[in-house]
């Protein structure tokens, strides 16, 4: 019988893994990373003002309205993370058909119905 190895404590040396902004666009434009790891999710993201809830649905909402579905696709996920029901995504979108046009809120489905099966 194999025994579980006890895992092994953090390198205080060792530097941070990379954030998602630095996978996907720190080799070529490591300012705009930065800048999105720092003062986006760093402070605009932590201020008290809105709860990282509402900040969750207020993105989406505008994500859809301006047809950006590759960042749509993260937020949502965000979203479900900050407690934004799946139902309260789908209302969202369903809205945002009458005031972000009709293709806007179709798209918007597609891209939710993948990222929810992908729980």
């Amino acid at each position: 019988m194999a025994h579980a190895q006890a895992p092994t404590a953090p390198n205080p040396g060792a530097a941070p893994p990379p954030s998602r902004a630095q996978q996907l666009m720190g080799t070529v434009a490591p300012k705009l990373a930065e800048l999105t790891d720092e003062v986006l999710y760093g402070d605009i993201w932590k201020r008290p003002q809105l709860s990282p809830r509402d900040r969750s649905l207020i993105t989406v909402a505008a994500l859809i309205a301006m047809n950006r579905p590759d960042q749509l696709r993260s937020h949502l996920a965000l979203a479900r993370q900050n407690g934004v029901t799946e139902e309260e995504l789908v209302e969202t979108i369903t809205h945002l058909a009458f005031y972000a046009g009709w293709p806007n809120a179709v798209s918007a489905v597609a891209i939710a119905k993948d990222v929810f099966q992908k729980k």
